[in-house]
């Protein structure tokens, strides 16, 4: 399996709730920008996927388990690599790390599963290969 790609999110005010710490779900959002800046660097950019392979990709499934908060300022790496891939979906596993003062702690982990749909229909389809080529 690769190295998984890390990209870093600092956390703001709107990534906060009332009890100064991340709201739960703002992890799938981080997961999301970390999975789209994986993709990019590996020359697939999801806004010309439609035009260029007539589909895309949805996610379908998530599953998160969080260990620690994080907090107003805290700069995280959030990290996305491939577990699993099949002809129609990829299972993603993503993990967000506070990153202080040279020191990791796991925050929060998953897995997700974007499944390939055409563009038009909605209808799952397969993954085009030069894609799950670039993937591997």
């Amino acid at each position: 399996m690769k190295t998984a790609y890390q990209f870093p999110i600092r956390i703001y005010w709107e990534d906060t709730d009332a009890g100064g710490i991340v709201f739960y779900a703002n992890y799938l959002k981080f997961f999301e920008r970390a999975r789209t800046e994986w993709l990019r660097s590996l020359g697939i950019e999801q806004h010309s996927l439609k035009d260029q392979c007539g589909g895309m990709f949805v996610v379908s499934e998530t599953q998160v388990k969080y260990f620690s908060p994080a907090r107003l300022d805290d700069l995280l790496e959030v990290t996305a690599q491939t577990f699993e891939a099949g002809r129609a979906s990829l299972v993603l596993t993503q993990q967000a790390w506070l990153a202080a003062q040279g020191e990791r702690k796991l925050l929060a982990e998953g897995t997700i599963r974007i499944g390939w749909v055409d563009s038009q229909t909605l209808k799952p389809g397969r993954i085009p290969v030069k894609i799950l080529e670039a993937l591997q």
